[in-house]
């Protein structure tokens, strides 16, 4: 299995399926993103069909209005959305991400101590 790369668009379908908790129908997916912005039914469906070709949904056909569930977590996906955008603007460089991350949308207070909590797990699971 390879992989997830969702465009904008279908990381859109992903996020309604990831929030739901489970499979949706193409009527809930398309209900739930026309609160953000109009978007057709028939373009919902397309989208949802190709993803479930490329791996990124499962279709459980199963019901007269089949469902569809996100093949891989959110956090998977992130993580592989995350390292990619690291290695194409910032040279692989973890430093250089959060750098601008902290320069571009400051954190608050609260945001600040977890990422020094985060920062000390990590030097802990180094041995540092």
């Amino acid at each position: 299995m390879t992989s997830p790369h969702p465009t904008e668009g279908e990381l859109a379908i992903l996020q309604v399926l990831w929030d739901r908790g489970g499979p949706c129908t193409v009527r809930e997916v398309h209900e739930a993103l026309s609160q953000h912005k109009e978007t057709a039914y028939t373009t919902v469906l397309k989208m949802m069909t190709i993803m479930a070709d490329k791996g990124l949904l499962q279709r459980d056909e199963s019901e007269r209005s089949h469902r569809y569930g996100a093949m891989h977590p959110k956090p998977e996906v992130q993580s592989v959305l995350v390292k990619d955008l690291m290695q194409r603007a910032f040279a692989g460089s973890a430093l250089q991400l959060v750098q601008r991350a902290l320069a571009v949308d400051p954190p608050s207070r609260a945001e600040l101590d977890a990422i020094q909590q985060l920062i000390a797990d990590a030097k802990a699971r180094r041995g540092r």
